[in-house]
């Protein structure tokens, strides 16, 4: 008999650490345009990480030139190349929406002080 849950089922992407609410990211992604295909990096903040049965998503947002621009990337998209995580932040809440409404001096965050072993882990 076939399983179908796990035909179904997501496998996530092998290239994406755990992520948290207010690290600093660089995530590389494949963008296909006109039959060509280049890699763009996307540098921001994790206003929000979800999870769920289809694999779950995480959103990151920058201010470009003073207007704020938030992209959705799915944690078993093969499109995601990789995340390199330049810095975790210090942050209270697990949804950063509030940083929608200050400007992009106003949003930065404080570092979250991160053990070496923990890190390697």
């Amino acid at each position: 008999m076939i399983d179908v849950i796990s035909l179904f089922k997501n496998k996530p992407n092998p290239n994406i650490p755990a992520l948290a609410p207010g690290d600093t990211v660089k995530v590389s992604a494949r963008i296909v345009e006109k039959g060509r295909e280049r890699t763009q990096v996307f540098r921001g903040e994790v206003i929000k990480v979800r999870r769920g049965a289809d694999g779950g998503n995480f959103t990151v947002r920058r201010v470009t030139h003073g207007v704020g621009v938030e992209q959705t990337f799915p944690f078993s998209s093969p499109l995601v190349e990789g995340v390199e995580v330049v810095r975790h932040g210090k942050v209270r809440r697990a949804k950063l929406y509030y940083m929608r409404g200050l400007s992009a001096k106003a949003s930065r965050t404080k570092e979250k002080r991160v053990e070496k072993k923990q890190e390697q882990d």
